[in-house]
């Protein structure tokens, strides 16, 4: 019980990314396309409001919910890594039309050929992890 306010927010956050048609397939095509500003604009809301977000967290010195201060890690040098990961991470977003949030809010609306994509996203994760060591970080 002490969990249900996380899944209370993963319900609210999953009716706002359908509502602003953020999980919609034609929406992302359109993206990839530069058809439209529809989805540019929700993800450039997203990162000023998390860019606001980590300035109040770092300057009122907030905790988080057990009590432990909130650090926020400086950035690090090589961006490299950071290019190759976000070409692939673009490459399957845009081969799948769904990232990692949709996949869950599609399966959850029932959309159960989503669960292919799902399983996918689960064994590249675990690949992932099985390889990480030898992968020049």
């Amino acid at each position: 019980m002490k969990y249900i306010k996380f899944l209370l927010v993963g319900f609210f956050f999953g009716i706002v990314l359908t509502k602003a048609e953020a999980v919609s397939w034609y929406r992302i095509y359109e993206m990839f396309q530069f058809q439209s500003f529809h989805m540019y604009g929700i993800i450039m809301t997203a990162i000023a409001v998390g860019v606001i977000g980590v300035q109040i967290i770092k300057r009122k010195q907030l905790k988080d919910i057990e009590g432990n201060p909130i650090v926020i890690q400086d950035k690090e040098k090589g961006n490299l890594r950071y290019w190759i990961g976000g070409i692939l991470f673009g490459l399957g977003w845009a081969m799948v039309g769904a990232c990692p949030g949709p996949i869950f809010i599609l399966f959850g609306a029932g959309f159960m050929s989503v669960g292919l994509i799902l399983i996918g996203a689960l064994l590249g994760t675990f690949l992932y992890g099985v390889i990480k060591n030898k992968l020049p970080h």
